[in-house]
């Protein structure tokens, strides 16, 4: 290739600077510029004002990319209609327009890259290399463009070349399928969190319902991200059943634990029988409230602030007491004897104020007394209430109510008897049974 061939649109380039059309289409590239950033700084204005009212979701919804894209795309849009206008009035000399279109589509992929690399990846710490990276391989890309070398540059890559297997594989190949896989799956994962979004957003939708719907996006997004990029390089996907089936067999073999615990976080989301906020008690010693839900987990935080982890396979295949399923409130009881010479209705009476004076007590449904027992010493009496509020606690409201029982107890007089012995001696026992005297020393 020549060198004139090479440097074609920069030898036009230089060609222009001696014709009076160069400098018109010079002052009008600056024309075109100034109006593209006034358009963009009152479109951005306009968005964000819509985005503060919450008038327009799709504003709100690509504010940002707006933001960042709007004064290049604008330009590049004028530009190309002044090159119509241009072209069909027979002007020439339009290298100049060449390269600043070439310039401006290079910052509009810059600025699209790194926007979408941002709403995938918010937390990212290898962000900001990244985008260098991105932005130095774009620039250069349009570069070589730009100087005719685009050609040269694939087939030197071309000639690299190596087996694999059965398949002959060259450089340009697969730098071509690289890009092509990361782009895909980069949209479909910027697609999947602009879904996340959204449905965070829907305040009337279940939480756990929310959070199974986004995974899902995610994950199908993904897949028809890279089977599409697949089918782009002219792989068959159907040789893709091979690894499928042998995928099947690991799962069912070796990794059947994990699936398990995750279809059974699947489950747990979709069906709702555990959700965020629940207080869950699988045994005597283990219950807590739920604060986080995985698709292979359940953490639960126990009143003694030690959080529990449990795989979601033991959640569904066991039982699991749910204490505010559908309703917060719970009953609790505590049991006092009182003796058998007291004025029972009295004492009940007494023990369902107590149970309203707490803090704690609802006072729907009201406290109330039953007589449980005729025991040994005593008469029982169950005093039992409810409180809306179980994630505290219910050890220190029954204590609490224990303590103020036992005061007003012994300031009106009531017993609460315990089991006494009497133990009596019989003068006239059988000789059997009298100890038998010691033997002389």
């Amino acid at each position: 290739m020549s060198e004139k061939k090479i440097f074609a649109l920069l030898n036009h380039l230089w060609g222009d600077l001696n014709s009076v059309e160069f400098y018109w289409l010079l002052g009008a590239l600056a024309a075109i510029l100034g109006i593209s950033w006034w358009l963009a700084y009152r479109l951005r204005r306009n968005s964000h004002a819509h985005v503060l009212n919450g008038h327009n979701a799709l504003l709100a919804f690509g504010a940002g990319s707006i933001k960042r894209i709007a004064f290049p795309l604008i330009a590049l849009i004028l530009a190309g209609v002044l090159r119509r206008v241009l072209e069909h009035l027979g002007v020439g000399h339009l290298a100049l327009l060449s390269v600043a279109s070439l310039l401006l589509v290079s910052w509009v992929l810059v600025r699209i890259f790194v926007y979408v690399l941002r709403g995938v990846f918010p937390h990212g710490s290898f962000l900001r290399n990244f985008e260098r990276f991105a932005a130095f391989v774009i620039w250069g890309g349009m570069i070589i463009e730009m100087t005719g070398l685009s050609d040269d540059v694939i087939e030197g890559l071309e000639q690299v070349s190596f087996s694999v297997g059965r398949q002959r594989l060259d450089l340009w190949t697969l730098l071509h399928g690289s890009v092509t896989v990361c782009v895909t799956l980069l949209a479909a994962l910027w697609v999947g969190s602009v879904i996340e979004r959204r449905l965070a957003a829907v305040r009337e939708m279940d939480a756990n319902l929310r959070e199974v719907l986004a995974r899902l996006a995610k994950a199908l997004l993904s897949v028809i991200a890279l089977l599409l990029s697949l089918s782009l390089l002219g792989i068959d996907v159907t040789a893709l059943s091979v690894f499928s089936g042998a995928l099947a067999v690991g799962l069912g073999l070796g990794l059947q634990r994990i699936a398990s615990n995750y279809v059974s976080g699947f489950i747990i989301l979709l069906d709702r029988s555990i959700r965020l906020g629940n207080l869950v008690a699988l045994d005597d010693k283990t219950t807590g409230t739920v604060t986080r839900i995985t698709t292979r987990y359940t953490v639960l935080r126990m009143l003694s602030g030690t959080e529990v982890i449990i795989p979601n396979e033991y959640l569904v295949g066991n039982m699991v007491r749910n204490l505010s399923f559908s309703d917060n409130r719970i009953r609790v009881a505590t049991t006092v004897g009182v003796a058998y010479d007291t004025d029972v209705e009295h004492a009940m009476n007494l023990m369902v104020e107590i149970a309203r004076t707490h803090r704690r007590v609802l006072a729907d449904p009201a406290p109330g007394v039953m007589l449980t027992e005729f025991a040994d010493s005593s008469i029982m009496l169950e005093l039992g209430f409810w409180v809306g509020d179980p994630e505290l606690g219910t050890g220190g409201v029954r204590s609490d109510i224990n303590l103020e029982i036992l005061r007003v107890f012994r300031r009106e007089g009531i017993s609460i008897p315990f089991p006494q012995r009497e133990v009596r001696m019989l003068p006239n026992a059988p000789e059997e049974t009298r100890p038998a005297p010691a033997a002389p020393a």
